[in-house]
């Protein structure tokens, strides 16, 4: 079989994708333009990593303040329609998911979407693989996100997963995992593209962690338009008193009150 990694895809050019997200480019005589990479990779440059991992080791999921500009949110949201984006469509209500609906970005990613998974993905591989070490799993992450996308094609697994979501009022999305394949990496990323309180109500992010001999515990994370929160995806170590074991973790979004919510979800295995 041939196999692609992702960051060989062809992707459409930088003025084109710039202009696809909404983005207009500064005159020429003001110097060179700052690329939607180049400032993505300052603002993740940013970011307390040290604190991200104690949040993801202490309740499996951590927010990403800021991770995009209010005008990436809506240059995002706006793509929604593009069906010619997107590799297909689900609406929740026709499999028991919940309510609402989401499309699966087809490849090319818009660059924006294929440099999150390419920036942001580096900085949980390490905490991927301690995990994997603790829970006494041989599976071992590589650092740079193409090598890991070169294993999942490898694997069958050759369908993008990156997707953006709409809800409406009284839309919610049932507790799940993505897991889509053989292969998965451990730890995905949600970025909300709406304003709580002027775009919608309600539509919380919800995860819950089923621990063993113990009732589940529930986690709400208040995102604001443009935070990310980062969870893990199946399960992560816990430390108890007779050593490591697994929790297994689930994630949603509780019912939407009134208007509209978009989200931008990063997952960074591919699907068979």
């Amino acid at each position: 079989m041939n196999t692609v990694a992702k960051d060989s895809h062809p992707q459409l050019p930088a003025l084109e994708l710039e202009l696809e997200l909404g983005f207009e480019p500064k005159p020429k005589h003001t110097g060179a333009r700052e690329s939607a990479a180049g400032s993505l990779t300052q603002r993740v440059d940013a970011i307390d990593w040290f604190g991200v991992e104690e949040e993801l080791n202490g309740y499996g999921c951590a927010m990403l303040p800021n991770l995009l500009s209010a005008q990436e949110c809506d240059a995002l949201s706006a793509l929604y329609p593009r069906d010619d984006l997107y590799r297909s469509r689900v609406v929740m209500a026709r499999h028991g998911f919940g309510r609402g609906e989401y499309k699966y970005f087809a490849y090319p990613l818009p660059r924006l979407v294929a440099d999150l998974r390419t920036t942001l993905y580096p900085r949980f591989a390490p905490v991927a693989n301690r995990w994997n070490e603790a829970m006494n799993i041989h599976v071992r992450y590589p650092a740079a996100h193409g090598d890991f996308v070169e294993r999942c094609h490898a694997a069958g697994q050759l369908r993008p997963t990156p997707l953006l979501l709409q809800y409406a009022t009284d839309d919610y999305n049932c507790l799940h995992q993505d897991l889509y394949g053989e292969h998965v990496f451990p730890l995905q990323v949600a970025i909300l593209l709406s304003e709580p309180g002027e775009d919608f109500t309600g539509g919380e992010f919800v995860m819950t962690e089923q621990r063993p001999r113990m009732q589940s515990r529930t986690e709400v994370v208040p995102l604001g338009k443009g935070d990310a929160v980062v969870f893990a995806v199946h399960h992560r170590p816990v430390q108890g008193t007779r050593g490591v074991y697994r929790v297994n973790l689930r994630h949603g979004v509780s019912r939407l009150r009134s208007g509209h919510r978009h989200t931008l979800g990063v997952i960074f295995h591919d699907a068979t």
